[in-house]
């Protein structure tokens, strides 16, 4: 088993002080990608590892690395839905506009999943609602697609 595998593995289980040992150990750990390009920050993030989040945060993780498809953690989250997790990733630097590889952001993928009150904090956060995907639609536009009348509410 790899070091890296060894730190996901301690990471989706919520080890906090198996993670902080892992990087004090290994400290290039932080930012090393996995064979699908996940950095332990997207890790953690997928998982709603905050704890997590704010060790490696901590240890210098780069907020806005991205997978292979281009994803951030910000991203990443945003469909998910946990607003602790984005607030902590903005706080540090997260940009709230990143687009992947489709050109989706996190206000597009949290109106794509109806995680309303996700659009309602990345608004606040300064989320640019006129931003167009690859496909040309914005966060509107998905939502007015999907009939979702709270989220056209908020979006408007």
């Amino acid at each position: 088993m790899t070091d890296i595998s060894i730190f996901l593995e301690a990471i989706q289980s919520g080890d906090a002080n198996r993670v902080e040992t892992l990087i004090k150990a290994h400290p290039n750990l932080v930012n090393t990608k996995d064979q699908r390009g996940f950095t332990p920050l997207i890790f953690a993030t997928y998982f709603d590892k905050k704890g997590i989040v704010e060790v490696l945060l901590k240890h210098k993780a780069y907020v806005d690395a991205t997978d292979a498809s281009g994803n951030t953690a910000l991203i990443g989250v945003a469909f998910k839905g946990n607003k602790e997790i984005a607030n902590l990733l903005i706080k540090n630097g997260a940009y709230v506009n990143a687009k992947n590889n489709q050109g989706v952001t996190p206000l597009i993928f949290a109106t794509m999943y109806n995680k309303v009150d996700m659009v309602t904090f990345l608004l606040k956060q300064n989320a640019d609602k006129t931003i167009k995907d690859g496909q040309g639609k914005t966060a509107l536009d998905y939502a007015n697609e999907k009939g979702l009348k709270a989220m056209v509410g908020v979006l408007q």
